[in-house]
């Protein structure tokens, strides 16, 4: 865990599509389309500094970086490049490189969130109001009692979106 008091980072958030067990894929794929929540991640993530394991970018729209964003990779692999990446072996230089970014959103694959969960200062979820029976990604257990709720939005289902879900925002205690 990062001290804050002797170590600066900025404000390091997740970006999470959950179900109503913590599932967030199923064969590195999203479990559902949902479009609001498209439109959602990318209100939350343009024009900032994304972080992502490398099968989460693979699974992304033709396997590229994302367009208006900084797109950090973060993999164990040296050799490994992406067009349009920055490619980071760690956390520690996760950390280092973007120190002077005001906020950084973690935006998965499962390794990434269960490596960064205790480092986190916010997270922007979107609760999807059922279970995927066939799942096999999920996200870390939430302690809700270190966690404020800032905002909620919910969406009801619809002919484009199968599912009710919400938008969540909470920030970690003090």
């Amino acid at each position: 865990m990062i001290d804050k008091a002797t170590k600066s980072k900025p404000l390091a958030s997740i970006v999470v599509v959950v179900d109503e067990n913590n599932a967030i894929g199923k064969d590195n794929d999203l479990l559902c389309h949902l479009p609001n929540d498209l439109k959602h991640f990318k209100s939350i993530t343009l024009h900032n500094t994304i972080i992502m394991g490398r099968r989460t970018l693979e699974a992304m729209p033709r396997g590229e970086a994302l367009p208006k964003r900084t797109n950090i990779v973060l993999t164990s692999n040296k050799q490994l490049q992406f067009k349009n990446c920055i490619m980071l072996h760690s956390l520690p230089e996760v950390w280092e490189y973007c120190k002077d970014e005001k906020e950084i959103l973690f935006i998965g694959g499962g390794q990434i969130y269960d490596a960064v969960f205790d480092d986190v200062d916010k997270l922007y979820i979107t609760r999807i109001h059922h279970a995927f029976e066939d799942a096999d990604t999920f996200f870390p257990e939430i302690n809700f009692d270190e966690w404020i709720l800032l905002e909620e939005e919910k969406n009801e289902a619809d002919d484009k979106h199968k599912y009710d879900f919400t938008f969540q925002t909470y920030t970690r205690k003090e």
